[in-house]
Order: C-alpha cells, then sequence, then structure tokens
C-alpha cells in the first residue's frame, strides 16, 4: 500500500521583500525629477503602506512605481489591496495593504474544483488559512496543480509542503 502524497494550498507573503519593495520604491521617488517638489512618499504604517504626495495623478504614479518594484520581486499583486487616493489636507493619501492567507471562502471555491475537476481519489482539506491535498498518487497531485495554476482566481496561490 503505498503511502499519501500531499502538498499545501498557501498564499504567503514574504515581508522581508516587501520591505524591501517600499525601499526601493522610496528611493527611486526621492531621485525621480517627477517627483521633486510635490512632497512624494512612501512608508509603513503598522501593518499596512501609506503613500502620499500633493496631487492625486502624483500619488496614483507613487502606487504605480510601488506596484512595479512589487513585480520585480515576484510578489503577485493580486493580494495587493490599495484604497482610491483621499485628500488629506494639502497631501493626497493612499492606503495599501497585502492579504496573506487563504480565506474560508476561497479554500471552498479550491476544494469544490479539486472535487469537480480534480482527478478521483484526491481529497481537499482546509486547515485555517490553508488547503491540504492529498492523494495516492503524486500524478494525481501534479494535475491538481495545473489545475489550479489554469484557473483565473483573484488572490494569489502558491504551493508548499510537498511530500
Amino acid at each position: 500500500m503505498a503511502s499519501e502524497s500531499s502538498f499545501d494550498i498557501v498564499n504567503k507573503v514574504d515581508r522581508q521583500e516587501v520591505d524591501n519593495a517600499v525601499n526601493q520604491a522610496a528611493k527611486e521617488i526621492s531621485q525621480r525629477f517627477d517627483f521633486k517638489n510635490v512632497d512624494a512618499g512612501i512608508k509603513w504604517s503598522g501593518e499596512a503602506i501609506d503613500m502620499q504626495a500633493n496631487t492625486e495623478e502624483r500619488v496614483s504614479a507613487v502606487l504605480d512605481v510601488f506596484k512595479d518594484k512589487l513585480v520585480k520581486r515576484q510578489i503577485s499583486l493580486k493580494g495587493l489591496q490599495a484604497d482610491e487616493p483621499k485628500l488629506s489636507g494639502k497631501i493626497y493619501k493612499i492606503n495599501a495593504t497585502i492579504d496573506a492567507g487563504i480565506t474560508q471562502e476561497n479554500a471552498k471555491k479550491l476544494s469544490k474544483l479539486i472535487r469537480d475537476e480534480g482527478p478521483k481519489g484526491v481529497k481537499a482539506q482546509i486547515q485555517g488559512d490553508e488547503l491540504r491535498v492529498s492523494s495516492k498518487s503524486r500524478d494525481d497531485l501534479q494535475a491538481v496543480q495545473s489545475l489550479i495554476k489554469s484557473q483565473d482566481y483573484d488572490f494569489a496561490v502558491q504551493f508548499v509542503n510537498y511530500r
């Protein structure tokens, strides 16, 4: 009898990579000519990232620079939740957060997809903010991974703990 193989579907973001992206964006903003004298900036504020500038267009440009830095560091933009620019005094601000973990609702969507379209004999169980997928056949697990990659969800997924 073959033992069960499994992997976990998660949505994890490396906080250090996000921090590096914030620092790189801040450096670029301080050096670019089009950001001179517009009070542009980006910084951490607890678990959120605050961006500011003196016009709505400039603060949106700060967000674009930050997104560019995230993409270069292979961080999915699906997890980035950014507010609309808001006027605060004379400064426009955008507050952004990066989601981590798979919500119960999204885990149920993935589980239903695996049950309906995945190979028979593959089990999926929700464990907190991740989804454990197990099967006797490693080929079935790889088929499930390709099935999930082929779907276009509004959240990022990674596959970890493949055993």
